[in-house]
């Protein structure tokens, strides 16, 4: 995936590149349930039901690679997906973790899923990026600035994705844009460009694809 040309077409690269075989591969209860290291992991972190499940399906073109449910806290694991290849081969895996704040099911089990999300965001050598996915009909919330600060603290790169766009007054899209920027204005590990999204129109899909494979092409892989 490597590329040395600025000029590179990264839109066409990963249309392509996410057109190739994805399979669930692992899921992880706790720290020492996780699969052994191998490629380039990116994590999908958010709110319960912020629509991470959604994106997935969305971004590997596939209908049911993740469950989506209406009920908040459905994902309840760690989930690891092989990406452009089965296993031992696959050049990437897709990370999508534990909705965080608000979920219907027992505080008991939101403090384990918190604590399983810190360890690996904190301990995983293989995870080049998170990516926060934020609903853009509302923007910030207390506990993605708490995410933003834990990551900050473990100096992991993560970029904010701005999810459900179709349900956002085309005249209002830029202003939730900026306003996202600049809450991360000071924040040394998040990565300044915001991502706006839509599972149900495609919007911004194609974008997404393309700052993967760029991220990739950037670190030799």
């Amino acid at each position: 995936m490597t590329q040395d040309n600025e000029s590179v077409d990264y839109i066409e690269i990963g249309r392509k590149f996410f057109a190739g075989p994805c399979e669930f591969i692992w899921a992880a209860n706790d720290i020492n349930s996780l699969p052994k290291l191998g490629p380039p992991e990116i994590a999908f972190a958010g709110r319960s039901n912020v629509g991470k499940s959604s994106l997935l399906n969305a971004l590997t073109n596939r209908h049911h690679l993740a469950r989506v449910s209406n009920t908040p806290g459905r994902t309840q694991q760690l989930n690891f997906f092989a990406l452009g290849a089965p296993p031992p081969d696959e050049p990437l895996r897709l990370v999508d973790l534990p909705g965080y704040g608000y979920a219907a099911v027992s505080k008991g089990k939101i403090d384990t899923w918190t604590k399983l999300i810190h360890a690996y965001l904190r301990g995983r050598p293989t995870l080049a990026r998170v990516y926060v996915l934020i609903d853009g009909r509302h923007g910030l919330k207390e506990s993605d600035t708490e995410m933003f600060d834990l990551l900050d603290r473990s100096a992991m790169s993560y970029q904010v994705i701005l999810t459900k766009r179709d349900c956002v007054k085309v005249a209002d899209q830029a202003a939730r844009v900026r306003a996202t920027e600049e809450g991360l204005a000071k924040r040394a590990a998040a990565y300044p460009e915001v991502l706006f999204t839509s599972s149900e129109s495609g919007e911004g899909i194609e974008d997404l694809r393309a700052a993967i494979v760029r991220l990739m092409a950037e670190r030799g892989q």
